[in-house]
């Protein structure tokens, strides 16, 4: 059934490269700098994710950007002068003020084509579980289903998606102030493992601190065995900053302790890979249950 709108999202998904091709998923670029030279993350094609992380590793500063008005409106714009809609699946409001832009972007365009609609979905997400949640969503899309039946089930569903991240080296999250100074000298003297959630809220928070990386690593193994994911439902996703070794181990346990999982390994980004650092690892999956506020 052909669709008279077009689906879109942006690249704090983290959605895999090859994805993207293979379904055709316009994706918006997010700026970023890596030690004052500025990129735009389409989805490691120009700076591959071991070469970034590489150069963290290296001493190399990255920081992250808002998108800002002016370039939605030159992505939107086109689209409406076809005769098109929009659906516009964003990474969550509470970690940037990029979707303040984007809605500025929309309230413009619609003035200027009042037959035509932008829908925007605050995914409240970013990484691995907006990635599912695109999936899904796409999934809808490309069978032909309105673009108001898809925004709805995404904000039915979007605190279903989940994620369990293990960061590698404390000095990442300090450094972005996520934890104090004295909490990241104490925790790497001790070998401790921060798990970072994605709230209910939309942010990033820090949560069970785990002694050793293998141990934790079970920890959200077992984390994520709990929350039930339905493998016929969606695929688990292990997130990887230049760690394929132990991603190789996660995927192995969650394919021992949940029968019929199609479980992919990825890339961790450079916009979630700026504040956790190279050697992160993550689960990222749909849950039975929505997200606990």
């Amino acid at each position: 059934m052909a669709v008279d709108y077009i689906f879109i999202t942006d690249s704090d998904s983290d959605l895999p490269y090859h994805l993207k091709e293979q379904y055709d998923i316009p994706v918006i670029y997010m700026p970023y700098a890596l030690d004052g030279k500025e990129y735009f993350d389409d989805l490691g094609q120009t700076l591959d994710h071991k070469s970034y992380y590489d150069a963290m590793r290296a001493g190399a500063n990255p920081v992250t950007s808002a998108l800002n008005e002016a370039s939605y409106l030159d992505y939107f714009e086109p689209i409406l002068q076809e005769g098109k809609d929009i659906l516009f699946v964003a990474f969550s409001s509470k970690l940037s003020c990029t979707l303040q832009s984007a809605a500025a972007a929309r309230e413009k365009l619609l003035q200027k084509y009042p037959e035509r609609k932008i829908t925007i979905v605050d995914t409240l997400r970013i990484s691995g579980p907006m990635t599912l949640l695109v999936l899904k969503a796409h999934e809808m899309y490309r069978a032909g289903k309105p673009m108001d039946e898809i925004a709805s089930w995404l904000e039915a569903n979007k605190l279903r998606a989940q994620a369990f991240f293990i960061v590698d080296d404390l000095k990442y999250l300090k450094r972005g102030g996520r934890i104090s100074a004295t909490a990241a000298t104490v925790g790497s003297m001790l070998d401790l493992k921060p798990i970072i959630v994605e709230a209910a809220d939309g942010s990033l928070q820090a949560g069970d601190k785990i002694r050793g990386r293998k141990k934790a690593i079970a920890h959200i193994v077992d984390q994520t065995v709990a929350a039930q994911p339905d493998p016929e439902e969606s695929p688990i996703i292990v997130l990887n900053a230049d760690s394929r070794d132990d991603a190789e181990r996660t995927k192995a346990l969650l394919e021992q302790k949940i029968p019929g999982a199609n479980v992919l390994i990825e890339n961790v980004g450079p916009v979630i890979g700026a504040h956790a650092g190279p050697g992160t690892i993550a689960i990222c999956f749909i849950g039975k249950e929505p997200v606990k506020a």
